[in-house]
């Protein structure tokens, strides 16, 4: 959820939650001094991977997001339970070119195959940030409404195929004790821990459109 280019290490949790739950307070937690107001954000992002899904076999996702305060192609490749490897490219001029230095990147996983959208999410995202007693942002949580849509037949048009509700929690400068703590007011509140690894990962579950 943090904005800039580079090259970054990503520590989430994600939560499926109904769409008449109510998030929970948070202040209160240890190392928490306050929350932010709700800021909300209209993100689109359009996946990429081959036409047999190999980064997604891989449990890697590529994609180009628009909205909020992170627009750009964003890689994300696994590294641990709750961690991911993000590297972060300008948007650039093209929406259906995915940059070479992020191509080249994932070219192991793809073999020579071309990289083509398969799959766009709409979200309308609810930013909170948990601060400490000097400002520092300690952790940020998005309460997402998801729309995703897969490519219509013949590939010129996208279909909905699900939505869904999602709260991601990010931590930033705090410690992972702070994420089992929201972990456990979410899950007091009727959150359940995703099954799913990502909002990708969900959205093709949902469409049934993996192949092999």
């Amino acid at each position: 959820m943090g904005g800039g280019a580079g090259e970054f290490i990503e520590t989430e949790r994600k939560y499926e939650a109904e769409s008449g739950f109510v998030l929970p307070g948070l202040s209160g937690l240890a190392g928490v001094a306050a929350v932010s107001p709700p800021q909300t954000h209209e993100l689109s992002a359009v996946y990429f991977d081959t036409g047999d899904f190999r980064l997604d076999g891989a449990r890697i996702t590529l994609r180009r997001r628009t909205g909020g305060t992170d627009a750009g192609w964003h890689l994300k490749l696994p590294t641990g339970v709750d961690t991911r490897r993000e590297i972060h490219v300008p948007l650039g001029h093209s929406a259906s070119a995915v940059p070479a230095e992020l191509a080249d990147r994932v070219s192991g996983w793809t073999g020579g195959q071309a990289l083509q959208p398969i799959a766009r999410l709409g979200t309308t995202r609810t930013l909170r940030s948990l601060t400490g007693p000097d400002g520092r942002i300690l952790a940020e949580i998005a309460d997402d409404l998801v729309t995703g849509s897969l490519p219509a037949a013949g590939g010129r048009d996208w279909q909905v195929a699900a939505s869904w509700r999602e709260i991601e929690v990010e931590l930033r400068e705090g410690s992972t004790g702070l994420l089992d703590a929201v972990a456990q007011r979410l899950q007091q509140a009727g959150a359940k821990q995703s099954a799913a690894a990502s909002k990708l990962a969900r959205l093709l579950d949902a469409g049934q459109v993996r192949k092999g």
